[in-house]
């Protein structure tokens, strides 16, 4: 259970004024691990706070991301999702369902010679393919059987 109260400190830990709105984007973000659009978080939230704005869930989401609450990701050049697990592991796309899907990955063990004297700052994996129920689906589909 996400409390407002643990949600309020954690906001202010980071020096952000923890408003209403910022307490509920965090919330969904957080609750919600279907690493959602600005859209689909506007669309979610804007019933229950009729005031809310689309540039408000933007200007928020960017924040969080600067501050280390969540995490920016561009699998596709058309849009950015967001991620409220901030730990590290990497994302698989399905290009059938269009679902993202969280994977253990250790992020130290990438590293490369070519590298040795850089600052990384950033470390994302991204792989897209088709996911394990896509493949089942798709199979049973080729071999003409029923699907439930």
């Amino acid at each position: 259970m996400l409390e407002q109260k643990h949600l309020k400190e954690n906001l202010i830990s980071r020096n952000i004024k923890p408003s209403y709105q910022r307490i509920q984007i965090l919330k969904y973000l957080i609750k919600n691990a279907t690493h959602p659009t600005v859209d689909e978080i506007y669309m979610a939230l804007v019933e229950e706070m009729p005031t809310l704005s689309k540039t408000t869930v933007y200007n928020t989401l960017k924040l969080f991301v600067d501050n280390g609450l969540a995490r920016a990701l561009s699998i596709e050049d058309i849009e950015v999702r967001y991620d409220g697990d901030v730990r590290s592991h990497g994302h698989f796309k399905c290009m059938s369902c269009k679902k993202i899907f969280d994977f253990t990955v250790d992020m130290d063990k990438f590293l490369t010679e070519e590298l040795k004297n850089f600052t990384i700052q950033e470390k994302n994996i991204y792989f897209k393919g088709i996911c394990k129920k896509c493949n089942y689906k798709n199979n049973e589909e080729q071999k003409g059987g029923v699907i439930k």
